[in-house]
């Protein structure tokens, strides 16, 4: 019998110390040579910690995607290899086409973000968030993701291990799995269950203490 794929995630502990160099990193890079490029980076990481996006859906991100303290997901990108162009088509299923309420603390992020790209002469609500016209490239995410790891001290984990970080916090939370099932866009309830029941706090536990309370 096939055991369940063990996944992979940071704990908010370890993603603390991993984007706070990414941080770092960025201001280096602005105060150093004048370029806040680098500032892509950190942003996208903290968009999939806290939103729980797939990478193809914050490369699609637009600036008018935003409304007040709310996200929408429509579209998602395929990057193309040898010079072909990224395409851009609707999310994975219908699912996938959310609107999701953002956390504060990526809020302050998205607005300093959007401060920092009003600077710029090409800056337009249609703009894509990242990558100033162009998109992050996945090959240079995972080198920047591999060196913020290091140089932070913590487990080297894939992009696509950011979302689980996100639904792996909710699940541990006690968050309702129909909730976090909506956030990740899935398609059934089942799916984000079979992942993740394992992180939900033990309901024997609780079960008891009731029954013990009668």
């Amino acid at each position: 019998m096939a055991t369940k794929k063990e996944i992979n995630f940071y704990t908010p502990e370890e993603f603390k110390k991993y984007i706070e160099i990414a941080k770092k990193q960025a201001l280096e890079k602005q105060l150093k040579e004048n370029n806040i490029y680098e500032w892509n980076f950190y942003v996208f990481f903290n968009i999939a910690y806290y939103t729980g996006l797939r990478k193809g859906e914050i490369h699609a991100l637009r600036w008018n995607d935003i409304n007040g303290n709310y996200l929408s997901v429509k579209h998602s990108i395929t990057q193309k290899l040898k010079n072909k162009c990224d395409v851009e088509t609707p999310p994975k299923n219908k699912s996938s086409i959310r609107t999701l309420q953002m956390p504060l603390p990526l809020i302050k992020i998205l607005n300093e973000h959007k401060k920092r790209q009003m600077q710029l002469s090409n800056f337009s609500e249609d703009n894509r968030i990242l990558g100033n016209g162009k998109c992050l490239r996945d090959t240079t995410l995972q080198q920047k993701n591999i060196l913020y790891s290091k140089l932070a001290k913590v487990k080297t984990i894939r992009i696509h291990d950011f979302r689980h970080s996100h639904a792996s916090l909710l699940a541990n939370m006690g968050i309702n799995i129909q909730e976090v099932a909506r956030r990740l866009g899935h398609t059934k309830v089942e799916i984000t269950w079979n992942t993740y029941s394992h992180l939900y706090p033990k309901e024997e536990e609780k079960a008891v203490k009731i029954l013990n309370a009668v």
